[in-house]
């Protein structure tokens, strides 16, 4: 249950002060956003107009940790018919960026990145797909073992991963 002391008033400002954030203010909320959208259609879950109300109201703490923000697909569809320009994509983009910062990662992002980290990439490429790709004259790709995990150590995902 929501209470008046879980609200965090100041979290529009941090949001409006993450790249991609700025214009959150300017939204009056008109619903062209989630007219528009096509992850609307499909999953009610994701209405932009609410999440903006809720980012608005300092509901920080349901906000991040929810996982209606990070089913955006980034189409840039609600973006483009915005009239007041709020950047909605954008504004989704800052809300994961600030979701991560606070320790909250999308369940599916994790598995990627684990993913990363054992294959070098999102699946694995047999060697029977590599003799595919000679074939039809593609390059053989490589295991650069360690290098993407040594990219990953470095920017903190790994602690992410771990946590």
């Amino acid at each position: 249950m929501l209470t008046f002391e879980k609200l965090s008033p100041s979290f529009r400002f941090e949001v409006a002060s993450t790249p991609g954030g700025e214009y959150i203010t300017k939204c009056f909320a008109c619903g062209t956003c989630t007219l528009s959208c096509p992850v609307r259609e499909i999953d009610e879950r994701y209405n932009p107009r609410r999440i903006i109300h809720m980012v608005l109201l300092g509901m920080k703490e349901e906000v991040l940790k929810s996982d209606f923000i990070w089913l955006c697909t980034a189409c840039y569809t609600c973006s483009e018919r915005c009239p007041q320009g709020v950047g909605i994509t954008d504004l989704m983009n800052a809300l994961k960026n600030i979701a991560v910062k606070e320790g909250y990662v999308h369940p599916s992002y994790i598995e990627q990145m684990k993913a990363l980290i054992n294959n070098d990439a999102l699946y694995e490429i047999s060697e029977l797909e590599n003799k595919k790709r000679e074939k039809i004259g593609l390059p053989v790709i490589k295991k650069t073992k360690d290098v993407l995990k040594g990219i990953m150590d470095k920017t903190g995902i790994t602690k992410i991963l771990k946590s």
